[in-house]
């Protein structure tokens, strides 16, 4: 059968997006390859997925049709656009989509690389991993609406989808790339201040977990603002707006806000 979707980097996103392409049928295992250097890895994705694996990235780019996804460190991209410099990619009968999740890595390096091949960068976050998470995507200059649509439907196999313009890819590593690190903390302190109030640790871990999971889907269903939310919970002189009084005091709203401003701006250093 014919390679459609071709994957450099057999790592933990690059196998959660595999796995679950693969899970909903958007492709074949037998239209799938993928390169990895570990040889250990390779025999796991082989076994685990059924598809065809090598440790040539050059000879992923030649047989995937549809999709070249990369799915590696942003410092061997280098290392990867030099080894397939050598192939002829105007000439082919089949020119695939260059899709990228390689943070800092701008459109203008990876079109720089592939020639006129279309190219979409994404930022996905680690969510992803259990199908849960949301990509930004941005379009390169040689990218059609079908191309757009491919994106979409790969993506969307790892959770929700958002495109934006280049600029505002260091807000969204900022915002969700680095999010689930603040929301993970938020778990953590939760947890402590039930422990703190006497709970035990496993019943503490249980009930902060739970509740920011519960939230979360709250808001998503209902697509009630987070303030409307609020606002229900806290009743006249009681418990929650004691609570919320302690954190607008500490500066908690003002401290995730500068949380994201910090990390967009180090996402903005470390992409020059």
């Amino acid at each position: 059968m014919t390679i459609k979707f071709g994957l450099i980097g057999g790592g933990v996103m690059g196998e959660a997006l595999l796995s679950r392409l693969i899970a909903r049928g958007i492709y074949q295992s037998s239209e799938v390859i993928v390169s990895e250097p570990l040889s250990s890895r390779l025999d796991f994705l082989k076994q685990q997925y059924g598809v065809a694996v090598t440790t040539d990235n050059s000879q992923v780019f030649t047989e995937a049709k549809e999709v070249l996804f990369l799915a590696v460190k942003p410092q061997v991209f280098s290392a990867i656009a030099q080894e397939l410099a050598n192939i002829d990619i105007l000439n082919r009968e089949h020119s695939p989509l260059i899709i990228s999740i390689l943070a800092g890595v701008p459109l203008s390096q990876l079109e720089a690389a592939f020639g006129q091949l279309p190219v979409i960068r994404a930022m996905p976050n680690t969510p992803a991993t259990v199908g849960a998470g949301v990509t930004a995507i941005c379009s390169g200059a040689y990218t059609s609406p079908k191309h757009h649509q491919i994106a979409q439907q790969i993506f969307s196999a790892v959770g929700e989808v958002v495109e934006v313009s280049e600029g505002l890819m260091d807000a969204v590593t900022g915002l969700s790339g680095s999010g689930p690190a603040y929301v993970a903390l938020l778990v953590e302190a939760l947890a402590d201040g039930g422990v703190s109030a006497g709970l035990p640790r496993a019943i503490a871990n249980q009930l902060a977990l739970q509740t920011v999971l519960g939230t979360a889907k709250l808001l998503h269903e209902t697509k009630m603002h987070p303030a409307e939310l609020k606002d229900r919970v806290t009743s006249p002189g009681g418990t929650t707006i004691a609570g919320i009084a302690k954190l607008e005091k500490a500066g908690f709203r003002s401290a995730l806000i500068e949380a994201v401003k910090a990390a967009t701006e180090r996402s903005q250093e470390l992409g020059k």
